[in-house]
């Protein structure tokens, strides 16, 4: 019997020995998972990041925008002012108040009642 009550025992040692060795496998594999996912998610180039550096983007991409209009109406009206007369004496009336010798400017207020 001690013959027999040996490879049993035996079996039982390679398969204590064999679930300890899969135990800490499956701890590290879950670990190296687990730090890999995270830095995914929350690491410097992670997916909060990209999605916050996008959303910046297209604001700045808008901006850009906004401003190039503005350019394009500025560059309109400077020209506008270098060569039509019509458009420099409007702007004068209206921005400054001039008036050609004999003419009259009515300036009207508003009540604030």
């Amino acid at each position: 019997m001690k013959g027999r009550s040996r490879p049993n025992n035996l079996r039982q040692q390679v398969t204590a020995e064999r679930k300890k060795r899969n135990f800490i496998f499956f701890t590290l594999v879950s670990a190296a998972l687990l730090y890999v996912c995270s830095t995914l998610v929350f690491g410097d180039m992670g997916f909060i990041k990209y999605y916050h550096l996008t959303k910046v983007r297209k604001k700045i991409e808008s901006e850009i925008g906004a401003l190039e209009k503005e350019n394009h109406a500025l560059r309109t009206q400077v020209g506008a002012l270098k060569e039509d007369h019509f458009y420099i004496e409007k702007h004068a009336r209206e921005e400054y108040g001039l008036a050609r010798p004999d003419e009259y400017i009515f300036q009207f207020k508003e009540d604030d009642r």
